[in-house]
């Protein structure tokens, strides 16, 4: 038997093992910290089973750490938690479950930690090290999860059949295990899968979200939404990618394969960026390719895609129960200015165009810049140089400007407030033609950056327009000149 005591260097399984000895529970470290620990990554999430009360467990490992008030108790689901030193423990009672088709929800019972080992999603989850006295540090390993592991093997204990359809979620989960841990699913657990697909539809979206979010959170993204796909899983959570896939050909031209090309800017994306959001705005930056597709001339196009891309963006957030909030807001702004970049790359990169591109993506500039850059995946070595080459241009021009006039926070020196004062107006289409003609005036570099050259020009303005200034104003306070 392999015995791990060696790699349990933690001190808390030392206090573990004393109140398993008093209670004379069996007691298992169980799950993922095992299969993080003989992978080597440290984990400090911890769950043990008990082949007794998972709830009293915990109160008494609490009394022998002095903190037992800290103890949190679920007991809807017979669970128990504690926060000690940096550490997560969670305690569980050994059950076996049962399910009923229209439900996800098991019947649970109690069991023998054999009988717990039987209801893990995956082998590599389904290791047990001892915590008793007679083989601490013994590793119980029952459906030869360590070779798994060793082979990078994603697989069920059990039938996969019968795993996936009593819990459908598990499905998701073995596509994020093999997409995190760089492993392959078993052909017999993949076919499973693409099998039992229909049944992720009893799943509630915000589980499926989460397992998104997990997925994209990982060093390859897109390996798990080809897989997805692959399995008819995306067909059913996001159709809309799905239509992304293939390529149409007419009078011998065909165009860019958009699902794949998809895929290579959400991984160029994930190799700079750790931001979740900005790998969904990869994801969704050509959404709307299939929508505006069009041959003409003897050529595809795809117009104004990123705009109406950036409309889909609050459907999507809303079918998939992702936050309607800040970050949606984000992902939209990102897809719909993704192709703002291209056109500055080929011209001769003035400083307006880069001013206004500044001012339209403001704090989001960096992000927007990497997904640009990601954008690129042409096979035509010479083209993505020149591209990137001149990406490299826009960069230091923005750098430029920063230290030069401009700020990516930057508002106008003098906003509508001000000109209403001005000019004793009340709201009114001039107001806004005065603040515009100022705005544009600075980002295409007709006048400084600053309060004088702002309020001249209102005052220029204002005359042509038959105004005469009522009162003189200081400078607003609240602007940045």
């Amino acid at each position: 038997m392999t015995n791990l005591r060696h790699k349990l260097d933690n001190p808390i399984f030392g206090h573990i093992a004393l109140v398993a000895e008093r209670t004379g529970l069996e007691t298992y470290v169980i799950g993922g910290y095992v299969r993080d620990l003989l992978l080597g990554i440290p984990s400090k999430d911890i769950d043990f089973v008990v082949a007794g009360s998972g709830i009293e467990f915990a109160q008494k490992v609490g009394e022998h750490l002095r903190c037992k008030r800290d103890v949190v108790v679920y007991r809807n689901f017979g669970t128990a938690m504690l926060r000690y030193k940096g550490c997560e423990l969670e305690f569980v009672g050994a059950r076996k479950e049962s399910y009923d088709r229209n439900s996800r929800k098991p019947i649970v019972e109690n069991g023998t930690i054999e009988d717990d080992q039987k209801r893990r999603d995956f082998t590599i989850n389904a290791m047990g090290i001892s915590m008793n006295k007679a083989n601490f540090g013994e590793l119980t390993d029952p459906f030869n999860g360590i070779d798994d592991l060793h082979n990078g093997i994603i697989r069920t204990p059990l039938e996969p059949d019968t795993t996936f359809s009593d819990d459908p979620l598990r499905m998701l989960r073995a596509i994020r295990f093999a997409c995190r841990l760089g492993f392959r699913i078993e052909e017999a657990t993949e076919q499973a899968i693409a099998r039992n697909c229909e049944r992720i539809k009893i799943v509630s979206m915000e589980r499926i979200a989460d397992e998104l979010n997990k997925m994209m959170a990982t060093n390859k993204p897109s390996q798990a939404f080809i897989m997805l796909e692959k399995t008819g899983l995306l067909e059913l959570i996001i159709p809309q990618l799905c239509r992304l896939h293939g390529i149409e050909v007419k009078e011998g031209r065909g165009h860019k394969e958009i699902f794949l090309h998809t895929m290579q800017v959400l991984d160029n994306v994930a190799a700079v960026s750790d931001n979740i959001w900005l790998r969904w705005a990869a994801l969704f930056h050509d959404i709307a390719k299939p929508n505006v597709k069009k041959f003409v001339n003897g050529a595809w196009t795809f117009h104004s895609h990123e705009f109406i891309g950036a409309k889909m963006v609050p459907a999507l957030f809303k079918q998939l129960k992702l936050p309607l909030d800040a970050k949606m807001k984000f992902v939209q702004k990102m897809v719909g200015m993704h192709h703002r970049a291209i056109p500055i790359s080929n011209d001769d990169i003035s400083d307006s165009a880069v001013r206004r591109l500044m001012y339209d993506a403001g704090e989001d500039l960096d992000d927007l810049m990497i997904l640009c850059e990601a954008d690129i995946t042409s096979k035509i070595e010479e083209k993505k140089k020149k591209f990137l080459e001149n990406y490299k241009i826009v960069r230091r021009k923005i750098k430029e400007l920063e230290a030069k006039d401009f700020r990516r926070t930057w508002q106008p020196p003098i906003d509508g407030n001000y000109i209403m004062e001005t000019f004793d107006l009340k709201p009114c289409r001039l107001v806004g033609v005065i603040k515009d003609c100022i705005k544009d005036s600075i980002l295409d570099g007709k006048i400084e950056n600053t309060f004088d050259a702002a309020r001249e020009l209102m005052l220029q303005k204002g005359a042509e327009n038959g105004l005469t200034p009522v009162k003189t104003l200081p400078p607003p306070t609240a602007t940045e000149g």
